[in-house]
């Protein structure tokens, strides 16, 4: 397990998941999906923890995928698979998972919170979708989800324009459950989690899955499909450049 990820096993039947990365705003390398999916793994198989809860140290939630590592993984298409797998698990998990989300929540940040069954987040998270700005394309299910939440015109903004929104925004559009001031938001998730794991855990399962079944196959699909046009894009001449200039602190000439 990474030590970039703390796992904490709270009272009633809670597992509490840490992002714990801080000096780099929490960006996701291959290790810590990797870990994020061998404790969500364990999570389902144990009767004893009956909700997630998943949230981020140090004042940001995720920056989202580590430029340099990804950079350093280009022509590894093994490599590129593991974020679809992490998605492929959040997707399916079948307990339910509260995001409690401070700062930044970048690319993956954003999108995985789609798969999350409540959303708290501060006044000073900020939500963004950059991926054409990175010369890449949608992942997560987004270009599945948002156009059905959202309608294509503001699913076009998020995702093509990809600029930072703020949580009241996010709000508005549906995307979290509720904004609280920074000190009140890791408490008001662990009473909301906690809250969740005193109803009948077979019946709230059950009701998860009811949810979810109708758009399953369609996003299992899109999983796939997205994960391949962004591995391709990974090694395109925009993604390079894009790379590039991220490390060199300029703007890219695209």
């Amino acid at each position: 397990m990474s030590q970039d990820l703390v796992l904490q096993q709270r009272d009633g039947y809670l597992l509490h998941l840490t992002l714990n990365r801080p000096d780099k705003k929490n960006a996701l390398t291959f290790e810590m999906y990797l870990a994020l999916i061998e404790a969500m793994k364990q999570a389902e198989q144990d009767d004893g923890i009956r909700v997630l809860l998943l949230s981020g140290a140090g004042g940001s939630f995720t920056s989202g995928n580590d430029i340099a590592a990804f950079v350093a993984a280009m022509g590894q298409p093994e490599k590129a698979r593991i974020p679809l797998s992490f998605l492929q698990a959040l997707a399916s998990f079948s307990k339910p998972i509260v995001a409690a989300v401070d700062g930044v929540a970048v690319g993956i940040g954003t999108s995985l919170l789609l798969h999350c069954d409540l959303v708290l987040a501060s006044e000073d998270a900020i939500f963004q979708l950059p991926f054409t700005k990175l010369g890449l394309v949608p992942e997560g299910g987004t270009s599945l989800l948002l156009p059905q939440q959202l309608g294509h015109r503001l699913a076009f903004e998020l995702l093509v324009e990809g600029d930072a929104i703020p949580a009241h925004r996010a709000a508005q559009l549906g995307l979290i459950n509720t904004v609280l001031p920074q000190s009140q938001l890791l408490d008001s998730a662990l009473r909301r989690a906690h809250t969740l794991t005193r109803l009948a855990p077979e019946a709230v399962r059950q009701s998860k899955q009811m949810l979810k079944a109708a758009n399953k196959p369609a996003l299992d699909a899109v999983l796939v499909s997205e994960v391949e046009a962004f591995a391709a894009r990974l090694s395109s001449p925009e993604a390079r450049e894009a790379f590039q200039a991220f490390m060199e602190k300029r703007a890219p000439n695209f």
